[in-house]
């Protein structure tokens, strides 16, 4: 059986529709903190269990008879998020899991400046030394992150931004694929994968511009003018983001994913047409 976590969330969610359409229903299993949100998946056939990664008793019950578990990263970062993962590996491996596949990041990396990134490093460590099977999955930034941080530039045609990097901008849609592909076809990749990505690198006002079909201007704001329009939290996590994308931790462009996909990655322009 393959278990997936965080399967009401978006990418969970994908891959669970993905696995459907490649494995019976009854090999598919679902670990979810309310399965009351994951019915439509239990009227399919799909396996629902409450499982928390607060709660290693329900990570115990919702990965009992897995074979291989897809452990999506948790929405925390620095030690809660560590923790989490940490229950879930241990809950994997005392309930027979035999192999992990972690959605990581291309940037995942001890010394980035961009919170997740040191969080993904650190988990693919836990993994390594978990005497697990693994795969972890560096996959590259959401394409629905980038309308994020545009903010109201594509209605007043100025984006108002920290200096930036390029970013390769991947679809859910193809990632999700993917993970589904990993799972189902066993041996692809051990331990961390390329970079899978997108097959363009923009900047954010590049992005814009691909958006918007025209130039966008732009005007790079200093960390500290950034930090007047945000609350300090927010504002430190994505002032990170923009140091490591200047740094370019999240420029590679590889093949992979299209090699797994047998075609190319879905651009932002088709991302939007899609919307």
């Amino acid at each position: 059986m393959i278990v997936v976590t965080g399967a009401t969330g978006l990418l969970g969610g994908a891959v669970v529709e993905r696995l459907l359409g490649k494995a019976p229903a009854t090999e598919i299993g679902v670990s979810v903190r309310d399965p009351a949100k994951a019915t439509a998946l239990a009227d399919r056939g799909v396996r629902v269990r409450r499982g928390d990664y607060d709660d290693a008793a329900s990570l115990a019950h919702a990965f009992e008879g897995a074979e291989q578990l897809l452990l999506v990263s948790a929405a925390a970062t620095g030690e809660p998020a560590l923790r989490r993962h940490r229950t879930a590996i241990d809950a994997a491996r005392a309930a027979g899991v035999r192999r992990v596949v972690y959605t990581s990041h291309m940037g995942a990396n001890p010394a980035s400046p961009f919170a997740p990134m040191p969080d993904h490093a650190a988990t693919e460590a836990l993994l390594e030394a978990s005497g697990l099977a693994f795969t972890a999955l560096r996959n590259g930034f959401y394409t629905s992150s980038g309308g994020m941080l545009l903010g109201q530039a594509l209605e007043t045609g100025e984006l108002a931004a920290p200096a930036d990097g390029p970013v390769s901008w991947t679809a859910h849609d193809d990632l999700a694929e993917a993970a589904a592909i990993v799972l189902t076809d066993e041996g692809r990749f051990e331990g961390p994968t390329p970079p899978l990505t997108g097959s363009a690198a923009l900047d954010l006002a590049a992005l814009a511009a691909e958006v918007l079909g025209r130039p966008i201007r732009r005007t790079v704001l200093t960390d500290a003018q950034y930090r007047e329009a945000l609350p300090e939290h927010v504002a430190e996590m994505l002032l990170g983001l923009f140091a490591a994308s200047r740094a370019g931790e999240f420029a590679a462009v590889d093949p992979t994913l299209g090699e797994l996909l047998g075609r190319p990655p879905l651009t932002v322009r088709d991302v939007l047409a899609k919307d």
